[in-house]
């Protein structure tokens, strides 16, 4: 029997991973899940409760309490949101506690999942894997641009300190630091918009595909 398809899908943020996940899944029929957005609901938790986001207890506390609705929040984006995220997400714990809940969805019907670490913690055996960046300046911009589009007032200036701040954090942590598994392929989206990123991507996973089959 075939195992369910999953595509591992990473990068640092604002990097396009989102979207070019959300595409992929969309057009092979997939599952998707941002599994970022686990680590931004656990962090926004523990901020709700008073608590520090760097405080083991408080974040795997918050991590096992995690509910679906948790992910339909409308405050998981933005600098607060980002900080916290980065902050729980260097804690053992906490990423023990939502590890079987990213596998348990890639193996129920295949998934494409982006994040920091499908490719080389969550789904190491993963067919796919896509490890997405582009240069600060081209993500710096593209997270302004978003911010601004929901009316968030920051400054390019600030925005570029925060993503170099959390790229520092998350590729510095003990646990699952930020980096491309060593079978991924490299994705630059810097000069590429997202009809262009989109159709590279999907070329790249023809053929990764292609060359796995058996």
């Amino acid at each position: 029997m075939t195992a369910p398809l999953v595509i591992a899908v990473d990068g640092p943020a604002a990097a396009g991973k989102g979207t070019l996940a959300r595409r992929l899944a969309a057009a092979l029929g997939l599952p998707y899940l941002d599994t970022g957005l686990l680590y931004r609901a656990v962090g926004r938790r523990v901020l709700d409760a008073g608590a520090n986001p760097r405080d083991p207890a408080a974040a795997e506390a918050a991590a096992r309490a995690l509910r679906p609705e948790d992910l339909e929040r409308s405050d998981l984006r933005g600098p607060p949101a980002d900080a916290a995220a980065s902050a729980v997400a260097a804690i053992p714990g906490v990423r023990a506690a939502l590890l079987d809940f990213q596998r348990d969805f890639g193996r129920r019907h295949g998934a494409v999942l982006d994040g920091r670490d499908i490719g080389t913690v969550v789904f190491p055996d993963a067919p796919v894997k896509l490890f997405v960046t582009a240069s600060p300046a081209a993500r710096a911009e593209r997270r302004w641009k978003e911010m601004r589009g929901k009316g968030l007032d920051a400054g390019l200036g600030q925005v570029a300190a925060d993503l170099a701040a959390r790229d520092a954090q998350d590729a510095a942590r003990a646990t699952a630091p930020l980096k491309p598994a060593g079978d991924a392929v490299l994705f630059d989206t810097t000069a590429l918009d997202i009809e262009a990123a989109f159709a590279a991507a999907m070329d790249l996973v023809r053929g990764r595909l292609e060359t796995s089959a058996p």
